[in-house]
C-alpha cells in the first residue's frame, strides 16, 4: 500500500531550525510532484511549497527566503529546510503527492520560546 509518512517535526525555539521528511513507499516517486501544507489550530489547510518532477520548487510568499523545499528520488523522500522560523509556523505539516492526491498523516511543529 502506497503510504507517505513525514518526521522531524518538533518543538523548536523562535529563530530556529527544523528539517522535515517525507518517505513515500511503492515505486514511481520520481514520476510525481510533491508538496507540503500546514494547518494550524482554528485555520484551513495551507499550501507552503512544491517540487515538480524536475527539481523546480515554489513557495508560498510566508515561508520564502526561509524555507526550502527538496527531494531525493533514490531515498523516495521530499524533505522541507524551515529556517528562522516564527510563531505563526506553528502548525501541522503535511506532505502530499500532488498527482495522486495522497496526505500523508502530519508532523507537529511548534515555535515557541
Amino acid at each position: 500500500q502506497v503510504q507517505l509518512v513525514e518526521s522531524g517535526g518538533g518543538l523548536v525555539q523562535p529563530g530556529g531550525s527544523l528539517r522535515l521528511s517525507c518517505a513515500a513507499s511503492g515505486s514511481s516517486f520520481s514520476m510525481y510532484a510533491m508538496g507540503w501544507y500546514r494547518q494550524a489550530p482554528g485555520n484551513q489547510r495551507e499550501y507552503v511549497a512544491l517540487i515538480t518532477v524536475g527539481g523546480d520548487t515554489i513557495l508560498a510568499d510566508s515561508v520564502k527566503g526561509r524555507f526550502t523545499i527538496s527531494r531525493d528520488n533514490v531515498k523516495n523522500t521530499v524533505y522541507l529546510q524551515m529556517n528562522s522560523l516564527k510563531p505563526e509556523d506553528t502548525a501541522v505539516y503535511y506532505c502530499q503527492n500532488l498527482a495522486t492526491g495522497l496526505w500523508g498523516q502530519g508532523t507537529q511543529v511548534t515555535v515557541s520560546s
